[in-house]
């Protein structure tokens, strides 16, 4: 078969795992955490600007793919992601994701990148910039459970974007607690392992809840969040799993993303579809009072929403110029009369039979 070199339209920039390693090496991942934190609080600013659905996901009981799309009407971005929680204990991932960036002018893909490391970045940066707004003003001890993949991205984050100095660490698996201590140990924080959930919590300003278990589960009783105390749960992520006893949620101002796809996977399914909460673009933009008092308990019930991952891949296109850590992929078939598609292919073919003879 003759070989055909693509043309420059057929082209795809590609980030892979290793490429999005050396981008975080050349750049930094303090710094990059910060200016991710930008490029997403920007669109959260932005947000009447942006196609909104709750994404569309296909449940098992083994777990969940999940397809998330949005659109500014400029550009089209879409992460497929998946969330297995038994996947652990057979050797994979929890969550693998990958991304796509398109033009809405022509449809053409603009970049193709992996998304289970930028996933873990962009989800740490909405934390700390949701934090910004609803955390206690002098915060600098944050508890830690769960001590999964994404514990250390919100370490580096909340040190970086929010200026905490303490982590207190626990997970139901002491091993996971330990990989996370070592994993911090010489990055500028000071890290303290706990036996307990209870341990963890004390003298916390923020609680972040990163659990992985898919299931109704109580992370943290009422007992265990003082006034004042904001909430991180990020561990929610579909319908019947929790972490948050829902007592705390009826004496908390609750914050979200995007309130149809929240109540349906969030920690705020446990309560009435009445239930009042605040969107996280409504504060960003000073429609809306975070945090208003020294007592208030605030929780940002995250799940994750599909502008966070349209931001991600904006930021990471940016990047390619500046560190040129990628690769160009032959991904889009480009004839020389676009509607002679299949002259294309007999061309190169043209000394093979393209079917069988019918007898």
């Amino acid at each position: 078969m003759t070989a055909i070199a693509p043309s420059k339209l057929a082209l795809v920039p590609f980030v892979s795992v290793e490429n999005m390693m050396r981008i975080i090496k050349e750049i930094g991942i303090e710094k990059l955490l910060c200016e991710l934190a930008g490029y997403i609080e920007e669109d959260f600013k932005r947000w009447q600007t942006f196609d909104k659905t709750p994404r569309v996901a296909a449940h098992s009981k083994e777990g969940v793919i999940e397809l998330m799309p949005t659109s500014d009407g400029e550009l089209y971005g879409f992460k497929y992601v998946n969330g297995h929680p038994k996947n652990q204990s057979e050797g994979f991932q929890t969550v693998t994701a990958f991304g796509v960036l398109s033009n809405v002018s022509n449809g053409y893909p603009v970049l193709f990148t992996e998304m289970t490391i930028l996933t873990a970045l962009r989800t740490a940066a909405t934390s700390a910039v949701v934090a910004k707004y609803l955390a206690p003003g002098n915060a600098k001890t944050m508890a830690l459970i769960g001590n999964g993949a994404q514990c250390e991205f919100q370490a580096f984050a909340f040190k970086k974007i929010c200026d905490i100095e303490t982590v207190r660490l626990y997970d139901v698996d002491p091993v996971a607690t330990k990989k996370t201590a070592e994993n911090l140990a010489k990055v500028g924080l000071n890290v303290i392992s706990c036996s307990t959930a209870k341990d963890a919590v004390e003298g916390a300003d923020i609680i972040t809840t990163c659990t992985a278990d898919k299931k109704y589960a109580t992370i943290l009783t009422d007992d265990m969040v003082r006034p004042g105390v904001h909430v991180n749960a990020i561990g929610g992520d579909c319908p019947g799993k929790t972490e948050l006893d829902k007592e705390i949620l009826l004496r908390s101002d609750v914050f979200v993303e995007y309130t149809p796809q929240t109540r349906i996977e969030g920690d705020i399914q446990q309560l009435d579809e009445n239930f009042p909460v605040t969107e996280m673009w409504q504060v960003m933009t000073g429609q809306a009072v975070g945090r208003c008092s020294a007592e208030q308990i605030t929780v940002f019930d995250g799940v994750g929403f599909a502008t966070e991952d349209f931001s991600a891949l904006r930021y990471i296109k940016q990047q390619l110029e500046v560190t040129g850590h990628f690769t160009m992929l032959d991904m889009l078939a480009d004839p020389e009369d676009p509607r002679d598609l299949f002259g294309m292919v007999q061309r190169v073919i043209a000394d093979e039979p393209l079917m069988a003879e019918v007898v």
